[in-house]
């Protein structure tokens, strides 16, 4: 990795003033002078350690373009044309990004002609007959307050081709692209297939993943209303292990490849016992492996908690056929069906009492309107990509690091997925938090 790495693809020289210095509101003064210029970093690494090695080096250390609103723009706002498309899983906040980017296209940069093209990729491809949404703010005016994507989404591969060719019959300046990795995987190729054609439309990232696993960026929209409705079943699922003797709650939250929701969720909590998440291995059976230390917990306090990331312990069905979905992703085996299938087993055998409650809450957490915290969020995303694309960055995904919105070239984002390091203070404090043993490893 080096600097030159995160450098963002710009379009060309920008000779637009920008529109934002126009009175705001009917105010007949208005001086905007919040602008970034295109020397403006934000450090990967903000340790003075860090600083002191690249300094004592002589070399330039990683850091992201900062994002906001340029003096000059690329496109003269009169003449653009804008796409939405949302893709992938439903996630909260996806409406609310909706009409972020519409609302600041149209009242900050007097863009009006914007569409949104309807259930993902798909609405880019003549043979599906997807229609065109004309959006304006009257149209998005109230969809922050629903969950979902009055877009649709959906999932697979569509042709690149032909998806650039749709752009270009529609006079597409600008394309904003909103999902989680596969989204940013399809934005890349379009981006690639743009600029072997030269053509002159930017393309945007707005990084939607419940399971917050995009690099580079330090939190996804809609994590944070994810784990914070995943918190209120955790409470209410202590309440049901509790009304038991050796009453077991078994709760499967999403995160297919990381345990981001499980593990805030449990700290938010502060009631759940174990935390099994795809990063960890851990055993069955043994001395030392999960249903003894299960056993172990119900026998000193008579009820125990459980959260499962839906990608935990698929190392357990290395026996089954592997199965990918229509984005190319591995199918995962229901590690929460296998867990409460193997506690009942071991248990009956041993003619240990219990009583197990099996919860699985993940169509209802993703379809929800997000939290308030998660709006701010999303509209703050939307308005820095809006700047972005408007001053010619393209091939870029905007995100956060260190508490500053930054732009980050698509290519690093889709590089690897972001997961949860077990030597990192996050997975120590969950540890902490649960009392699980440190490894539920026999060796």
């Amino acid at each position: 990795m080096n600097y030159q790495d995160f450098e963002v693809k710009r379009l060309g020289k920008c000779t637009v003033r920008s529109p934002l210095n126009a009175p705001l509101r009917g105010e007949e003064e208005f001086s905007f002078d919040y602008y970034i210029n295109d020397e403006e970093r934000v450090l990967y690494d903000c340790t003075l350690s860090h600083f002191l090695e690249a300094k004592n080096g002589n070399h330039i250390p990683i850091s992201f373009e900062k994002a906001g609103p340029k003096e000059f723009l690329f496109f003269e706002p009169a003449k653009t044309k804008v796409g939405i498309v949302t893709c992938g899983g439903l996630c909260p906040g996806l409406n609310n990004v909706i009409r972020s980017l519409v609302m600041q296209l149209f009242h900050r940069y007097k863009v009006t002609r914007i569409v949104g093209f309807r259930y993902g990729y798909e609405g880019f491809i003549s043979r599906y007959n997807h229609s065109v949404v004309e959006l304006d703010p009257q149209v998005v005016a109230q969809i922050q307050l629903q969950g979902g994507s009055i877009l649709g989404s959906s999932r697979g591969d569509q042709d690149v081709s032909e998806i650039v060719d749709t752009l270009e019959k529609l006079n597409i300046n600008i394309l904003f692209c909103v999902g989680g990795d596969g989204t940013l995987k399809g934005a890349q190729s379009i981006t690639e297939e743009i600029l072997k054609r030269g053509l002159k439309i930017a393309v945007g990232g707005i990084p939607k993943t419940i399971d917050n696993d995009i690099n580079f960026i330090e939190q996804s929209f809609g994590f944070e209303t994810a784990f914070s409705i995943a918190n209120q079943i955790i409470r209410d699922a202590h309440n049901e292990a509790k009304g038991a003797y050796n009453g077991i709650a078994l709760i499967k939250l999403m995160g297919r490849d990381s345990g981001f929701i499980s593990a805030h969720a449990a700290l938010s909590n502060q009631e759940v016992n174990f935390v099994l998440i795809p990063e960890m291995d851990f055993d069955l059976y043994g001395p030392r492996g999960f249903l003894k230390a299960l056993k172990n917990r119900l026998e000193m306090r008579h009820h125990a908690l459980i959260v499962v990331a839906e990608g935990a312990g698929q190392h357990l069905f290395a026996d089954q056929a592997v199965e990918k979905d229509a984005s190319g992703n591995v199918k995962h085996k229901d590690i929460g069906l296998l867990l409460r299938e193997k506690i009942s087993e071991e248990f009956d055998y041993k003619k240990f009492t219990y009583n197990i409650k099996y919860i699985d809450p993940s169509y209802i957490i993703r379809s929800a309107p997000a939290n308030a915290n998660d709006s701010k969020f999303c509209s703050l995303l939307s308005q820095n990509a809006v700047h972005a694309a408007m001053a010619g960055r393209t091939g870029f995904v905007v995100g956060n690091w260190n508490n500053q919105y930054t732009l980050l070239p698509i290519s690093m984002a889709i590089k690897e997925r972001k997961k949860i390091n077990l030597d990192s203070e996050l997975w120590w404090n969950v540890l902490e938090t649960t009392g699980q043993p440190v490894r539920m490893k026999n060796l």
